[in-house]
């Protein structure tokens, strides 16, 4: 990946988010989600790159764009593989809620994981946790474990996770430890990604959400020195299926970062659209304006640069929502 496309993919991510936050809530998640894709998709078609959807909006019959297969890019240039989810956080930007982003990251061809659309069980840390937990230890045991090695008490940890019901037992488990329990309604990528920022207080990210999240999550979490481990949870004989086609024929395996996407140079950019853990949300200024706060990262480097950008809106991105 000898091409510098860090400004490149940011202006994806800013333009999606752009196009979604009109519609922050005011409780129509699909018109949110069909703003952020199209406006994504817009933008793509000027960047000097070969790029195949791998992880998307879903299958071409279920997607009218960026669907998995989908070609992106001017069609010159290198191949890369391209995750995208146009808008992290549907609901949220429906209920006006926090943690909304719009999300891209690029790697070679072939080494970003076709995550099937199943649940994840994860473990995301940041960098001072990396490589030293393990997805296959009781939870009790990861807890205690990280609290060592952070030289922190156990009450000092802060844990996000899903406020899900099927997460009933793993948060009565982490308030009978004593946790700090940092419960997330959605936003499953940024929840994972705020282990790797140490001003958000996050010390790990756990339970199950989303496959294609968890590899988004693991593309933002290698440039930044951190780490997620997965497990797929397929629900029935089809999902089990769909594992199988994968070439993993034990989904009970922990996928660690070279399995969700390989060694690979990578980039990943994040936009936000309602403000959350490390990134403000887009905010509507005088004079036809918007301001946006991104971040963008390159794995081969580790750089990461945080972007604050002035739009000046053009008729077509002030039609009402």
């Amino acid at each position: 990946m000898d091409m510098d496309l860090s400004l490149d993919i940011v202006r994806v991510t800013e333009s999606a988010a752009l196009a979604s936050a009109r519609w922050t809530g005011k409780g129509n998640k699909h018109c949110a989600d069909e703003a952020a894709t199209s406006a994504m998709r817009s933008i793509f078609s000027s960047i000097p790159f070969q790029g195949t959807v791998v992880i998307g909006e879903g299958e071409m019959d279920e997607a009218p764009m960026l669907y998995i297969g989908e070609r992106v890019g001017n069609g010159f240039g290198p191949e890369y593989d391209v995750a995208v989810d146009p808008l992290e956080g549907t609901d949220i930007v429906a209920s006006g809620r926090n943690n909304a982003l719009s999300v891209v990251a690029i790697a070679e061809k072939g080494k970003l994981l076709h995550a099937p659309d199943m649940y994840m069980e994860k473990l995301a840390v940041g960098p001072r946790l990396a490589g030293k937990l393990s997805l296959d230890d009781p939870l009790e045991s990861t807890i205690a474990k990280a609290a060592a090695l952070l030289q922190k008490d156990i009450t000092e940890l802060t844990i996000s996770i899903l406020d899900r019901k099927r997460h009933a037992d793993k948060i009565l488990l982490l308030r009978g430890l004593g946790v700090k329990i940092h419960l997330l309604s959605d936003g499953d990528v940024a929840g994972a990604m705020a282990t790797a920022f140490p001003d958000t207080g996050i010390d790990l990210h756990v339970g199950s959400g989303g496959a294609p999240e968890g590899v988004l999550a693991a593309a933002a979490l290698r440039c930044m020195g951190g780490e997620i481990q997965g497990r797929l949870l397929p629900e029935n004989e089809q999902e089990h299926q769909r594992c199988m086609d994968m070439g993993i024929a034990d989904p009970s395996k922990v996928l660690l970062m070279q399995d969700l996407i390989g060694d690979s140079d990578i980039y990943f950019a994040a936009t936000g659209v309602t403000s959350g853990d490390f990134l403000s949300g887009v905010k509507f200024m005088y004079s036809n304006r918007a301001e946006t706060h991104s971040v963008v990262m390159r794995a081969k480097t580790q750089t990461v640069r945080f972007i604050h950008c002035v739009h000046q809106l053009h008729d077509y991105q002030l039609g009402s929502a």
